[in-house]
């Protein structure tokens, strides 16, 4: 397999000149614009691949508010376009967690697959997963922000683009965005009949189906529908009969859209989503066990049985021995689990209306309204750990934690713009309100228990599992309102200079309670008043035709807030980041090669750093897992470097590579649990990560044959802020091969086959790894040591897939 994946990377670095690591349908750049214009409607982004004279073709986003050319647009940003999408076989976000975009990085919270972690540059919140905690990257719907990373794993319908701005967006995007924002714009009503039905299998008993359909305009009124299905089955079966395996989806969603047109110079574009979402988390295996030899006594010189933060000199109690049952398994992934549990689905529910309205006032004039309302539902299910975390084997004793939570969110935004441009100059101004509502609770019963001598376990009560018979760990509820002035000006004095000056006040007010704790009611209760003034600087150069070169200072918070993981729900405040960043956008040999480079250096102040650990509760006179989220002291340094290359060396052939440094070191912060200061960690951010591809397109009979090869490597990580362990590096590649338009007559329908695998090598790595069963307790106690747990990627998936367009 290593001979395999080194020949396949000297390939693709010898067919690229520089590095063939990204998408031909990535792409990514930053430099100046030329003249925007304040569009009546969204059009779809260009393809990238070289057209008819072998030339790249133009990307078309609109990061700014306003359709431009990426080339000419002064934001750093990767595009993933619809044929980038289909060529990955992409059905949901988790599925760019391969490193299609190496500065975008995509993980489960925990193993579940009910909430995503989503980070740009370093910027990647470990625990989101709550009410009153706010993501760093922000993620848009045709516009709108999504409050919650739950469900953000929803199918994802007829999609035009995913647009991945790099680097703080405080300006035009506001709050919790310092890390960038992940854009996903859909594909709107054309007004002519058209359609696309397409159905597909898969191994684990897969299959995936959708339908899009535009109606010919009437009445001024253009309507699109689109349906989609996707199911895996299991990829680590459950031997207890009845229940649900390990990394199983079953997602479905409607959209509708329509488009009116009252007058020539307005357009209304009225959408409705719903989207369901059945899934179970992926596995956690027992990697090893007692991995840093730890026994009773005094603490040696060089001993790894230390906890971090803790000052321990001697060590207590003995580590029990593993029933002979558990399979301990680090190096593949488990196709069975050792351990039967009861395990039922966990229940996304996702649901949208969106209405943005847009007036050509007067000749380079366009005024915006953008309103939404959205709402999530999630019921979770997590019974991934069996017997491989505590509590450990005691004769008659309980074991496997049943994480149960619930959570509940609808919002409500608002946004007002005015787009126009007037001689040398191009601006943006707006207004933004946000109001948020959110709750949950979370339940952690022990499902199974143990018999005298570990060879063997029964089944608890499943009653205490239930809604409304369970004993609740904690049950929180938060409001958040969000308002915001913010405006953008470029002025370009001459044709090749560009100067760009942005800002956006924020006045963020946020409160809520926790008001039970160990399943007994508590007065705890936060408010926080916050508010910002984001400036933005960029100066940009059209140094030659083709050549752009850029200077950018830019800025963006994230709120504060409260854990409702502790047991007193503590606050944190805010955090900011400040970047300065430079770059080079380019192509040439007559468009035959794109090449874009940036660097920057981000500072970031107040990071908001997560401990957990097992700790007392006075008023229940138990213990319990508690999280408690501290604002470091200092700065935060994170510094990068991003490399993108598209080369056409020939007719119908697309090489590209991407390449991303992160380099990231938070100051020492104080853990809360041990008043000790220890060094922390920025999670799911590999130092290097590559991504490349090559597609190859030719005529075959009155068809085309397309096919495609894309690779991705991350180095590896850290998992937890305040544990140095890591996960393990990735080299992940994906394929398709297809036969597309395919004429079949009546009227110009064409059918497109394709075979497509994620994952083709089936390469397996621990993408979480949680060291906290290997370590002591906070008093040195080493009686519930157990060993590292972790999650697997998913294994190699492929299948068939016909698309009928007509």
């Amino acid at each position: 397999m290593r001979n395999i994946k080194g020949s396949f990377i000297s390939a693709l670095l010898g067919g690229a000149a520089l590095a063939t690591l990204a998408s031909p349908a990535l792409a990514a750049g930053a430099g100046p614009d030329d003249a925007p214009k304040a569009d009546t409607a969204p059009q779809p982004a260009a393809d990238p691949e070289p057209g008819d004279d072998g030339q790249l073709n133009e990307i078309v986003v609109t990061a700014t508010k306003r359709e431009t050319n990426l080339q000419k647009t002064p934001i750093a940003i990767a595009v993933v376009d619809s044929e980038a999408l289909a060529n990955r076989h992409v059905q949901s976000l988790l599925d760019l967690a391969d490193g299609a975009v190496p500065s975008l990085r995509v993980a489960t919270f925990e193993a579940r697959q009910t909430a995503l972690t989503i980070g740009i540059r370093g910027i990647v919140p470990l625990d989101a997963n709550q009410p009153a905690r706010e993501q760093g990257v922000g993620v848009y719907l045709d516009g709108v922000y999504l409050g919650r990373q739950h469900g953000l794993n929803a199918a994802l319908f007829d999609i035009d683009r995913i647009e991945v701005l790099k680097g703080p967006q405080g300006t035009l995007f506001g709050r919790n965005t310092e890390g960038g924002a992940l854009s996903i714009v859909s594909k709107a009503p054309t007004g002519e009949f058209d359609g696309r039905v397409t159905a597909g299998i898969a191994n684990y008993g897969g299959y995936n189906g959708a339908v899009h359909l535009d109606l010919p305009e009437v009445a001024n009124v253009a309507v699109k529908v689109d349906g989609v299905i996707q199911y895996q089955g299991p990829t680590t079966k459950n031997p207890l009969a009845g229940q649900t395996g390990w990394n199983y989806f079953d997602r479905r969603g409607l959209r509708v859209a329509a488009r009116w047109t009252p007058a020539s110079n307005v357009t209304a574009d009225l959408s409705y989503d719903v989207g369901y979402d059945a899934n179970s988390p992926f596995y956690s295996q027992l990697l090893n066990v007692n991995p840093n030899g730890c026994t009773a006594g005094p603490v040696t010189a060089g001993s790894t049985c230390v906890l971090p933060g803790t000052n321990t000199t001697t060590l207590s109690g003995s580590v029990k021995p593993v029933p002979s049952i558990v399979v301990v398994n680090g190096t593949s992934r488990m196709d069975v689990a050792d351990i039967g549990v009861p395990q039922q689905p966990s229940i996304d529910r996702t649901h949208g209306y969106t209405a943005n309205l847009r007036w050509d006032v007067a000749p380079g004039l366009q005024l915006r309204s953008i309103t939404a309302w959205r709402g999530v539902s999630s019921e979770q299910w997590d019974n991934s750990g069996g017997a491989h975390r505590p509590p450990v084997f005691t004769p008659g004793g309980a074991f496997s934690r049943y994480s149960l939570a619930d959570l509940y969110q609808h919002q409500f935004s608002q946004e007002l713009q005015a787009v126009g441009h007037s001689g040398a100059f191009d601006y943006v101004a707006g207004l933004y309100y946000f109001n948020e509502s959110a709750r949950d609770d979370a339940a952690t019963p022990n499902s199974n228990t143990w018999n005298s001598t570990g060879t063997g376990y029964t089944i608890n009560d499943p009653t205490s599992q239930q809604p409304g018979s369970r004993s609740i760990d904690r049950a929180s509820r938060a409001l958040a309102k969000s308002y915001a002035v913010f405006g953008q000006v470029t002025y370009s004095p001459v044709d090749m200079l560009h100067l760009t000056l942005g800002g956006r006040g924020t006045w963020d007010d946020k409160s809520g309670d926790l008001y039970i704790v160990n399943n007994i009611a508590r007065p705890y209760t936060y408010e926080q008043h916050s508010s910002r003034f984001n400036p933005l600087v960029v100066l940009a150069w059209d140094a030659a035709p083709n050549i752009n070169l850029y200077a950018k200072y830019s800025t963006g918070y994230r709120a504060g807030g409260a854990s409702s993981r502790s047991v007193t729900y503590r606050q944190f405040g805010p955090e900011d980041a400040t970047s300065y960043e430079v770059g080079l956008k380019s192509e040439f040999l007559d468009r035959r090669v794109r090449l874009n480079l940036a660097g920057y250096v981000m500072d970031r102040k107040g990071s908001q750093v997560d401990f957990s650990s097992v700790s007392f509760d006075a008023i229940t006179n138990s213990n319990r897992n508690t999280v408690e989220t501290i604002n470091a002291p200092g700065t935060t340094k994170i510094r990068g470097l991003e490399a993108d290359l598209t080369v056409s060396p020939a007719r119908g052939l697309t090489l590209s590579a991407s390449y991303a440094y992160t380099y990231t070191d938070i100051p020492p912060v104080l853990n809360p649990f041990t008043g000790v200061t220890q060094k922390v960690y920025i999670v799911y951010t590999p130092r290097n990560a590559a991504s490349g591809a090559i597609d190859y397109s030719t005529a075959v009979g009155g068809a085309k044959l397309k096919l495609h090869l894309d690779a991705n490597y991350a180095q590896a990580t850290q998992s937890f802020d305040q544990f140095a362990t890591k996960n393990d590096a990735s080299f992940i590649v994906n394929g398709r091969i297809s036969l597309a338009d395919i004429d079949i007559g009546h009227g110009g329908n064409t059918l497109t086959v394709a075979a497509w695998s994620r994952n083709l090598f089936n390469e397996a790595h621990v993408y979480r790894r949680d060291p906290s069963n290997s370590l002591p307790s906070l008093t040195g106690s080493i009686s519930n040591v157990l060993g590292d747990y972790g999650n697997f990627n998913s294994p190699r998936t492929f299948g068939l897939e016909g698309t009928v367009s007509f």
